[in-house]
């Protein structure tokens, strides 16, 4: 019954007990499923689509609809997202002061494109449209610090100071 509302298969099994306090909290609410989504994302780290069934379930959505949301918005992640977390800013201030440039020199030191994760882990890169510092640009965070002016030299740093947290 794939893409069902209420697909027999998710009453056979028990809700993962990440996912249970989340369902209950969020199933009532009207528009539940981007703050439930939010809320998984941040207690897990990215949505598992093995719990996509549950979520559908839970909000009396089709399977296909919480897949097309998750799918439609790029802060949704479906897979464990790595170690360290470099972000790059693309909002217009930090591409007039040379984010391209960093985002191809970090593509080339982790061996990833934009959007991608390393094959070990360690680190999953990502683009934003703005961290908010404008006035400091380019920026990166890394890791949920912020780093403004950033250099090439400055982004080697940062990821070689991730490194040896690791």
């Amino acid at each position: 019954m794939t893409g069902e509302r209420g697909s027999m298969e998710t009453r056979d099994r028990e809700v993962p007990s990440p996912l249970a306090p989340l369902l209950e909290a969020h199933r009532s609410r009207p528009g539940a499923l981007l703050p439930l989504l939010h809320a998984v994302q941040e207690a897990v780290g990215y949505v598992p689509p093995a719990w996509v069934p549950f979520i559908a379930e839970a909000l009396d959505l089709s399977r296909a609809e919480v897949h097309g949301v998750i799918r439609f918005y790029p802060h949704f992640r479906q897979t464990p997202p790595g170690a360290h977390r470099l972000v790059l800013c693309r909002g217009e201030s930090c591409l007039a002061r040379g984010a391209e440039e960093l985002i191809a020199q970090a593509e080339r030191l982790l061996g990833v494109f934009l959007g991608g994760d390393t094959p070990d882990g360690r680190f999953s890169l990502e683009g934003v449209y703005c961290l908010g510092l404008c006035g400091c640009s380019p920026a990166a965070m890394l890791d949920g610090q912020v780093q403004g002016r950033l250099t090439p030299r400055g982004l080697e740093a940062f990821l070689a100071a991730a490194q040896e947290r690791s």
